[in-house]
């Protein structure tokens, strides 16, 4: 926040907003003239804004920085809420300060512990790991087996960095089309959700953790200088580079350069993997996709094992925040159903519906 505003960053993020609130004003306007309805409205501004984005994706890479990221997604609840009255325009504004507060905690944890100088885990991850995979490196033993010579790329890096980067995609877009389709399921998303990064960044304030490419002797801006490792190398955004995709690497590569180094212990990218499946894990059908479907944070463990990111400790650690916010929120929520009063007319557990008003 204190470097953007030093740049006058924000100034050109409020110049930026009047504008295109300004365009989207008269766009609104000039359609409304002509008697098209707005609901019709919102969805043309709706799918203007994703072609815009996936422009600005191919173009420019994945918006990772904060201001960026709470920016586009002000700009989508906007022009999702063109149109509808001014106390669902509150409820917009009260759920976007809820995505605000909750980016801005998980940016702040880094200065948080920082300013608690607690020690950098190393050998003690990298133990948990050894003593998993009986006394071997599993990183070092995927990169000696699988990782091609510098220069080279082969399929599985592909499909490796398509696994890794749609931490950045998947997790806001099922965000977006939630709260677009039915807030209810937001408000479930969005709870679980915040408490994973909240047990996050507990775990990035208390346990600081090198992560594998660091331990190995990798260069990193905060000094730390360990060999706890043999070389490993950060071959992540190999992948991407070979289909064409510079711009996203480019701009990945310039936001892991002010990222926390060592938020590391839990691997969130393994969380938001695990997360997006567990949610929606009951309106998998038929029942077999289900175990299919996770294949998917698995596969992102391997992936973030394979490009020296994380250990499988780290994923593990993420898999338990996912499963502690889920039996939080699934025990409140059914004590808060339990307590809720029924409508009249309605039948309860106590008073069941008779067959005949059942067959009505």
């Amino acid at each position: 926040m204190v470097v953007a505003l030093e740049t006058g960053g924000l100034w050109r993020v409020l110049w930026y907003s009047i504008a295109l609130a300004s365009v989207v004003g008269a766009f609104s306007a000039v359609l409304r003239a002509f008697g098209v309805e707005w609901r019709m409205i919102r969805w043309c501004l709706i799918s203007l804004y994703t072609s815009v984005y996936v422009w600005w994706f191919l173009e420019n890479g994945i918006i990772i920085d904060r201001i960026s990221v709470l920016w586009s997604f002000a700009i989508f609840l906007c022009v999702a809420s063109v149109g509808r009255p001014a106390h669902e325009w509150w409820r917009t504004a009260r759920d976007l300060g809820f995505f605000v507060a909750m980016w801005l905690a998980y940016d702040e944890s880094r200065g948080i512990a920082d300013g608690l100088g607690m020690p950098v885990q190393v050998e003690s991850v990298r133990n948990i790991d050894r003593f998993l995979f009986f006394g071997t490196d599993g990183v070092v033993w995927l990169q000696e087996r699988f990782l091609a010579p510098v220069g080279t790329v082969r399929w599985y890096d592909v499909i490796a960095a398509f696994v890794y980067y749609s931490h950045f995609v998947l997790p806001p877009l099922v965000m977006a089309v939630l709260w677009l389709t039915n807030r209810d399921q937001w408000i479930r998303y969005m709870r679980r959700f915040a408490t994973v990064i909240l047990i996050g960044c507990v775990g990035f304030i208390l346990f600081p953790t090198a992560p594998p490419w660091m331990a190995a002797g990798g260069v990193n801006g905060s000094g730390y200088a360990f060999d706890a490792l043999p070389p490993v190398r950060r071959p992540t955004g190999n992948g991407w580079r070979h289909i064409g995709l510079e711009s996203f690497v480019e701009a990945w590569d310039v936001g892991r350069d002010w990222a926390n180094e060592v938020a590391a212990m839990p691997s969130l990218h393994s969380a938001y993997a695990l997360f997006v499946v567990v949610f929606f894990w009951p309106k998998i059908r038929p029942v077999g996709l289900r175990y299919l479907a996770l294949l998917y944070p698995f596969s992102m463990a391997v992936a973030l094992m394979y490009f020296g990111e994380h250990y499988f400790a780290d994923a593990l650690a993420g898999w338990a925040t996912v499963g502690v916010s889920f039996l939080i929120w699934n025990r409140i929520e059914r004590r808060w159903d339990a307590t809720a009063p029924v409508p009249a007319g309605e039948p309860t557990l106590e008073e069941p519906e008779s067959l005949e008003s059942a067959s009505a």
